[in-house]
């Protein structure tokens, strides 16, 4: 640390070290879901699609029929490394599966080009918050670097029923402090822009749902 920036630091705790003790922060928000699971889940669908996301229902069974068809006949997409492949099509025609793995500097990682140029992306997810209608990944192996999540233009999202929760402090409480958090709620809007509504600008247009039990 710089002399500079020790003395400045130095300054700052003297100018506040006769300041008064904040008081305690209330805490009295639930913590705690005492809904049963169903009403959860239809509260989570119904807030993504609210936000104009589309959501399906899927069992293990009918899982890669579903991704191909949101696929499409001639879709160049990409998974993370750690994703199971059985939720996945077989390759037929143009589609074509591109893996990538976890560690950016990894010579087949995908660059930023590499990922536009891909029509979607599949991940698996960590939990999802339905009093927000709030997706969270967190860089696992099933999810990926946070970069094939927000570059291509449609994410196709798996949400396993058994990770789904209603309140937020229940989601955190399955996410690790030190992961890298990407929170999805729908498509990737802003309307800051003259208040008119636009998407696609930070992240993907098209974000497809699986609720997967």
């Amino acid at each position: 640390m710089t002399d500079a920036r020790t003395e400045i630091l130095n300054r700052i705790r003297g100018a506040l070290h006769d300041t008064p003790a904040p008081a305690p922060a209330e805490r009295s928000y639930r913590r705690a879901s005492d809904r049963p699971h169903e009403e959860v889940v239809e509260m989570l669908e119904d807030r993504l699609v609210d936000y104009k996301a589309s959501v399906h229902h899927e069992t293990p069974a009918t899982l890669p029929g579903r991704i191909a068809e949101l696929l499409g006949a001639s879709a160049r997409y990409v998974v993370p490394e750690g994703l199971d492949r059985a939720w996945l099509p077989e390759e037929s025609g143009m589609r074509r599966v591109i893996v990538d793995p976890n560690d950016a500097r990894a010579a087949s990682a995908l660059g930023v080009r590499e990922l536009n140029a891909v029509d979607a992306v599949v991940t698996a997810s960590t939990v999802s918050c339905a009093e927000t209608g709030t997706i969270f990944l967190t860089g696992r192996p099933e999810e990926g670097r946070r970069a094939i999540s927000l570059v291509p233009d449609h994410h196709i999202c798996v949400v396993p029923l058994d990770s789904v929760v209603e309140l937020i402090p229940e989601a955190l409480a399955l996410v690790k402090p030190t992961a890298p958090v990407t929170m999805i709620s729908g498509p990737s809007a802003t309307s800051d822009i003259e208040l008119e509504r636009v998407e696609g600008v930070h992240g993907p247009r098209t974000l497809d749902v699986i609720l997967l039990g």
